[in-house]
């Protein structure tokens, strides 16, 4: 009786182990036969996001050891997902500016290899720890997720970066046609006078010059900066322009009315974040005094309740 109480729970044990990683090797095997067969598109990595893939490569070398696999992956993933799935793809790489010059279809590709690296590591730590299949699909989950996690914080950061230096852009701009540049000199003494041309807002505006020498209209540009960098900052800049444009008004007089707003809502932010910044530490001085509280007062009780 005593045997049979012992080997039931191992056995069902066993079992479900051996049930989580039949499931985890057929879903492997069910995604290397959809990636083998599917069709494939030819893809296109001209323009900025062709330069983006050749700085990565000349700078990162962790991408340009993986990156023939990413891309020859990528061809063999590009019919898998549709055009708005695709698009949806495109979209999180562009507001990342382009990272690492991907492609949506090597996007995809890289969600497939984090996973599989993710089961990999997931059985490796399952045979060590002795828990079967489970950390594997763990594994997978954080695997799928780790690609986006990086792309949406290179997004947030970027975002960040661009809101923060646009009231300096504006400002030199607002001097440049002042002193009598056009719009394309203006833009022109931004990118010439930056001391880091790798900088997200020199880069957009560097775009936008190139756009502009290409023939495009001001306002398509304008609207496609908005497109690729959507914060409240670059949307009140891109509408005046636009208004600007449209109503005939000068423009100089528009930056001007800009760079005085954005120096404004610059200070503005600057004093709410003063005031959320006390808010913030009272947590972690509670912690601080609660703490020291415990050192003083534990030894304190400690001699307390041994006299007692």
């Amino acid at each position: 009786m005593g045997l049979s109480k012992l080997v039931g729970p191992n056995i069902y044990t066993f079992a479900l182990r051996a049930s989580a990683t039949l499931l985890v090797a057929v879903a492997l095997v069910a995604a290397t036969y959809i990636v083998v067969n599917a069709p494939t598109r030819v893809a296109s990595r001209l323009g900025l996001r062709g330069l983006k893939r050749q700085r990565a490569l000349q700078t990162n070398e962790a991408w340009a050891n993986i990156e023939p696999l990413v891309r020859w992956l990528g061809v063999r993933v590009s019919g898998i997902p549709t055009d708005e799935q695709r698009a949806a793809l495109d979209r999180q790489i562009s507001l990342a500016g382009d990272f690492l010059g991907l492609t949506p279809d090597e996007y995809l590709a890289l969600f497939i290899l984090s996973g599989f690296g993710g089961a990999i590591g997931g059985a490796a730590a399952g045979f060590m720890l002795d828990m079967g299949g489970l950390l594997v699909v763990v594994g997978i989950v954080i695997g799928l997720g780790i690609p986006y996690m990086v792309v949406s914080g290179e997004a947030q950061e970027r975002l960040k970066n661009i809101s923060r230096g646009l009231p300096y852009v504006i400002d030199l701009m607002a001097l440049a046609m002042g002193a009598g540049l056009d719009f394309p000199g203006a833009i022109r003494q931004v990118v010439e006078k930056s001391s880091n041309p790798e900088d997200p807002i020199v880069e957009e505006f560097t775009l936008i010059l190139q756009t502009l020498n290409l023939g495009r209209t001001r306002k398509d540009t304008l609207l496609e900066f908005l497109r690729r960098a959507p914060t409240a900052a670059v949307s009140e800049f891109v509408n005046a322009l636009v208004q600007a444009e449209e109503r005939g008004n000068p423009v100089a007089e528009v930056l001007s009315i800009q760079a005085a707003s954005s120096r404004t809502r610059r200070s503005v932010r600057a004093e709410e974040l003063a005031a959320k910044a006390g808010v913030k530490m009272t947590g972690p001085l509670m912690l601080v005094f609660f703490a020291v509280m415990g050192l003083i007062m534990g030894p304190a009780m400690m001699n307390i309740t041994g006299d007692l």
